[in-house]
Formats: structure tokens, C-alpha cells, sequence
């Protein structure tokens, strides 16, 4: 059984939701429902809470963490990126919050046979959802050398991708996460902060759930569900994530988003946004000693305005 996922930035996202009674509200990587309790227990006793995840294991942890909030809470096994479609297709009234945290969890990198990490052996899976098709053993054996350096140095900024991708293609076939990770550790630099893998392993996982794509996606949606005055908070990890988001609020912040010299507006876009957080939100020194996985996290909010 895997261990027991610690909310990143658990109080923060109560103090940027502020969860009310009678609000409904989604999480849509809920997990094994860390931060869907302190949603639920904020917004007691009339909120709800809808909860989405694609990965079933997660599921099935939270419906058994979250079952004593009974008929408050609904869980869905679904990619956020459907979230619309769920919001459309159940009536769902508009939304008083949406939280997403991002990538993987740490239930999925301590369960070997998940294949997220090299700190144990296991299968080059890495999939969020084991229903998808591809897995990172498919990219690592398929994909030329060329297509492998391309998405290495994309998802992961891996300023090695050429030689590393080299190395693949000699070794291959790789099965397993200890097998890569050995590949890739017989070419590394010495003296590197950190494991010689962690960027390689980061890109596999963006590249087989299409994690990238995924939030460009969702984020116009989240704002379409919100009703006026609700809050999108967005957890993410890596600079890759953050950036989307970054430019996703500053852009929806604007009235206009025509080029800079431009002297008429011809866009007529409007703001839908407010950006609540100029900077990002980060987790505290106790909280990084406590959980170390939390040290890169960033947390952004945006509020939606209402339509002149």
C-alpha cells in the first residue's frame, strides 16, 4: 500500500480558497484527499466538494479518507482536463474554488511498481493513468535518438539530452527504472547536485500523460466554471508548469493583450481574472524540513471578475 500523501502548502490553499459553507468546490487532482478534507472541514457544514483523479489506486485511498464527509463529497475518476465537460454534463452550479496540484504525487513515486522513480527498481511505466497506452518504456525504446534528445531537453531542460539520448539508444532495450537510471549515471558529471537522472525521469513523466498539454487545457475551463468572486489556486513543481500558469492569470488579468506597440486595441479581449499573488506563494523552512518533496512548490491564485 503506498504511504500517505502530506498536502504541499495544505494552509495555504484554505487561507487562498476561503472555503464557505454552501460553496461548491473541486479539486482536480485530488489524490488521497489531503487537501479535499481541509476544503470539506473549512467549508462545513453545507459546502461540497467535487474530486477528480485519473489515477485509480489514489481514488481508492480517498474515498476511504474522505468517507465520513458522506454525501459532501463526490469523486470522479477522470483527468482534469475533462473538467468542463463534468461541470456541463452534471449541472454542476458555478464553482466557489478549483484547486490543481500538479504533477505527480508521493504516493506514485514510493510505489515501485508505478515506475516514477529511480530511488527504486520497478517498470518504466510512469503513467497516471494505468489505462494509457503509452508508457515511458515505449519512449525510451521507440523514439529515435533524435526525437529522445528533443524530449529530454524540452520536458526535462536536460542540457545533456544529446549525450544522454546517445547512451539510450546504445543500451536499449531498458525495461526498468534501475536500468535507466544506471545508463544515465555512467555518463554523468561528477559533482552534479542532484541524481544525473531526476531531469530524464521528469521528462518521461511530462511526455507519457501529456502533463504539459493538460494544463494549457484545463485553465480556460477552470475560469469558465468559477462564478464571480470564486478562486483557481494551482500548485506546480518545475519552471515548465509554473510558466504556463504565470502567463495563463497575467494574460487573463488584461484588458488587452494586443503587442506592446501597437497603438489601437484591436484584440478585444477582456480581463477575466485578478491575479491575487504577484509572486508565488512557496512553502516555509518548517515545512521544507518536514517534507522535503514540497521544496519546489509554487502556488498561484487568480479570482475571476465578473463580466462588464
Amino acid at each position: 500500500m503506498p504511504t500517505a500523501h502530506e498536502p504541499v502548502l495544505y494552509h495555504e490553499i484554505i487561507h487562498a480558497l476561503r472555503p464557505k459553507s454552501g460553496g461548491l468546490y473541486l479539486d482536480g487532482t485530488v489524490g488521497a484527499g489531503g487537501h479535499a478534507r481541509g476544503i470539506l472541514e473549512a467549508c462545513a457544514p453545507g459546502g461540497r466538494l467535487i474530486g477528480l483523479d485519473v489515477d485509480p489506486q489514489a481514488l481508492a485511498l480517498a474515498r476511504e479518507n474522505l468517507a465520513p464527509y458522506g454525501e459532501r463529497i463526490r469523486l470522479i475518476q477522470a483527468s482534469y482536463v475533462l473538467l468542463g465537460k463534468i461541470v456541463q454534463e452534471n449541472s454542476l452550479p458555478a464553482v466557489a474554488g478549483i484547486l490543481l496540484d500538479l504533477g505527480a504525487s508521493s504516493m506514485q513515486f514510493d510505489t515501485p511498481e508505478r515506475g516514477f522513480s529511480f530511488l527504486a527498481d520497478g517498470p518504466l511505466d510512469m503513467r497516471f493513468d494505468p489505462g494509457c497506452a503509452t508508457t515511458a518504456a515505449d519512449l525510451v525504446n521507440d523514439l529515435t535518438e533524435w526525437e529522445l534528445a528533443e524530449l529530454l531537453y524540452r520536458y526535462g531542460e536536460e542540457r545533456a539530452a544529446r549525450r544522454i539520448a546517445q547512451a539510450i539508444v546504445r543500451a536499449r532495450p531498458l525495461r526498468t527504472t534501475r536500468e535507466l537510471a544506471t545508463v544515465i549515471g555512467a555518463i554523468a558529471r561528477r559533482g552534479e547536485a542532484q541524481h544525473p537522472a531526476t531531469r530524464t525521469f521528469q521528462a518521461l513523466r511530462i511526455a507519457v500523460n501529456e502533463e504539459l498539454d493538460a494544463i494549457e487545457e484545463v485553465l480556460p475551463q477552470a475560469v469558465q466554471a468559477l462564478k464571480p468572486g470564486g478562486r483557481l489556486a494551482v500548485i506546480s513543481f518545475h519552471s515548465l508548469e509554473d510558466r504556463i500558469v504565470k502567463t495563463f492569470i497575467r494574460r487573463e488579468s488584461r484588458d488587452c493583450i494586443c503587442p506592446p506597440r501597437q497603438p489601437v486595441c484591436t484584440c478585444g479581449h477582456k480581463a477575466s481574472l485578478k491575479e491575487i499573488n504577484r509572486h508565488p506563494v512557496t512553502p516555509t523552512e518548517e515545512e521544507i524540513k518536514r517534507n522535503p518533496r514540497s521544496r519546489s512548490a509554487k502556488l498561484r491564485i487568480a479570482e475571476k471578475i465578473a463580466a462588464e
